[in-house]
């Protein structure tokens, strides 16, 4: 059917092309009219050979789509076989196994019978030998006697009797590193350097506490020996020079880490005096600003307000009167208006120790005026802090403490820097206000006293 059906399109199709061809041709014709016409047999001709062509076509793919369909089969064939193959190797490896694994049995039970006593002591052994090679690896006393671990490893994961040489070996080991722990040695150990590269440096080492090398602590890392990345404060890092230069019977004071290497390492995490100013961020370093001024200020007018305190004293016990201190410049108005009555002296008097307050009271408002702004830094940013702590928690919860340390340390390192910068603020203008009033105070006595004067000499 599906021939025919073909043969009818191709028909069809021909018929269409033939007429095309004769309405062409009948076209053509009108412009060459001597031109021969097509006849009804060469059409039918025509048809009969496209029918032809097409029905040949369709056989030849339907003989190639069952060589195929062929092919297909025997290749689904092999491959099943291949598979039931597969299959039968499987059981008998499984079968294998599992006789492997029950002589495995039989032999282990066979070998237990026979170590009788003997398997309780040689397992404590390995336990003890598993021990001591946790304890070996990350001592210091390995990095002078290297190449213990292996053995201790050996031994801990034998399946088999120990030897009377490991068991020695393990009873040795022992007692040597009970021994070491007692002893301050010097000795060259590698060392990775601070540019990362490996050395050999002379190595002092205190028990399994701690090790240092030229005044300087070192730390264990995967079994080689690492400076410190910060090292500790300078008198136990001179404690350290002090044990490795150390020499004869007597004691010397050293620094040990009673928790083998942890709080040493807690150091290089601890952060440095820098860094907890950084963790105040722009408001602890306006803060630092401001105490940093006002310090500069009130040390300023604390002394020059002491060293015209003593100018201001040495001028009362002089009767030449000096430019050079207030005193004195009060002393020269006075003698500028002798000859006038006792209230124009009092009150030239008065004007000159007002000319003079202003400058012994310069600055000392800005001292206070800071000295009060820094708390209030310190809380602003102890606010600021505690937002981004809440803001961190809204975003991420409470999961991890790491991500709120930021906005805590903001809030306490500012509150502690306003509180540091307003202690010395307050005390500077506490003590230049103190200098400020006593000059002020010799200046109202002195010129009462020539009030006083001037009034007794008129009525003489």
């Amino acid at each position: 059917m599906k021939a025919f059906k073909l043969a009818g399109l191709s028909l069809v199709a021909g018929v269409a092309a033939l007429g095309m061809d004769i309405s062409n041709n009948a076209l053509m014709s009108g412009a060459n009219a001597q031109e021969t016409a097509i006849t009804l047999d060469q059409v039918l001709q025509a048809v009969r050979r496209d029918r032809t062509a097409t029905s040949a076509e369709n056989r030849e793919r339907e003989q190639r789509f069952l060589s195929q369909r062929n092919q297909q089969q025997a290749e689904l064939s092999r491959v099943r076989a291949q598979v039931a193959a597969a299959a039968a190797e499987s059981t008998r490896l499984e079968a294998a196994v599992e006789e492997n694994q029950n002589q495995i049995d039989t032999l282990d039970a066979e070998l237990a019978s026979k170590q009788g006593e003997f398997q309780e002591l040689f397992g404590a052994a390995r336990s003890a030998a598993a021990d001591l090679n946790a304890q070996v690896e990350r001592s210091l006393i390995s990095t002078e006697f290297p190449g213990r671990s292996e053995d201790l490893q050996e031994l801990a994961q034998t399946k088999q009797l120990p030897s009377e040489e490991q068991l020695r070996y393990l009873w040795e080991t022992m007692i040597q590193q009970i021994a070491e722990q007692g002893k301050t040695s010097t000795y060259n150990a590698g060392v990775i350097l601070a540019n990362g590269e490996r050395g050999t440096e002379e190595v002092t080492r205190i028990g399994p506490f701690v090790a240092f090398s030229d005044g300087k602590y070192l730390t264990l890392e995967d079994g080689r020996l690492k400076f410190l990345a910060r090292q500790p404060a300078g008198d136990i890092t001179a404690a350290a020079s002090r044990v490795a230069n150390a020499s004869g019977d007597g004691f010397v004071r050293g620094a040990i880490d009673p928790s083998l290497g942890t709080l040493l390492g807690l150091i290089v995490e601890t952060p440095g005096l820098r860094e907890r100013i950084d963790q105040g961020r722009f408001i602890g370093k306006v803060i630092l600003v401001a105490a940093a001024l006002g310090v500069l200020l009130g040390i300023y007018k604390w002394v020059t307000l002491t060293m015209t305190a003593g100018a201001v004293r040495g001028q009362v016990r002089k009767k030449k009167a000096s430019k050079a201190n207030p005193l004195g410049r009060v002393m020269l108005a006075y003698e500028n208006t002798k000859s006038d009555d006792v209230e124009t002296v009092a009150l030239k008097l008065d004007e000159a120790i007002l000319k003079e307050v202003p400058k012994l009271e310069g600055g000392l408002n800005l001292v206070k005026v800071l000295a009060a702004t820094a708390p209030l830094l310190g809380l602003l940013g102890t606010v600021i802090g505690m937002i981004n702590t809440f803001q961190a928690i809204t975003l991420f919860g409470t999961g991890d403490p790491q991500i709120m340390a930021g906005g805590i340390s903001e809030a306490l390192v500012t509150t502690v820097l306003g509180l540091v910068a307003a202690i010395p603020l307050l005390l500077l203008h506490a003590f230049a206000s103190g200098a400020s009033k006593r000059v002020s105070q010799i200046l109202e006595e002195q010129s009462a006293g020539i009030i006083a004067e001037h009034a007794e000499g008129g009525r003489a």
